[in-house]
């Protein structure tokens, strides 16, 4: 019995699928007291991770955030 597999489609899913985590590289991380810290978010582009670290930064002002490039190599 014959299967029809596009295997083009197959391998471009699985590359998809496995870049996905890779593709978000801006994070915003919340620093804490004791050198912790809390990623809070995490976005493809630069404007979008800058316009919500600017939110957050509204909403608690008390708070300490950054924005990070997190470059995962493997």
């Amino acid at each position: 019995m014959r299967h029809n597999i596009n295997y083009q489609d197959f391998a471009f899913t699985n590359l998809e699928i496995a870049n996905k985590g890779l593709l978000n590289s801006w994070v915003i991380t919340r620093l804490l007291p004791n050198m912790q810290r809390i990623n809070v978010a995490s976005f493809r582009s630069r404007s979008h991770a800058e316009v919500y670290l600017r939110n957050l930064r509204q909403l608690i002002p008390d708070a300490d955030f950054v924005m990070i490039f997190d470059c995962q190599r493997e």
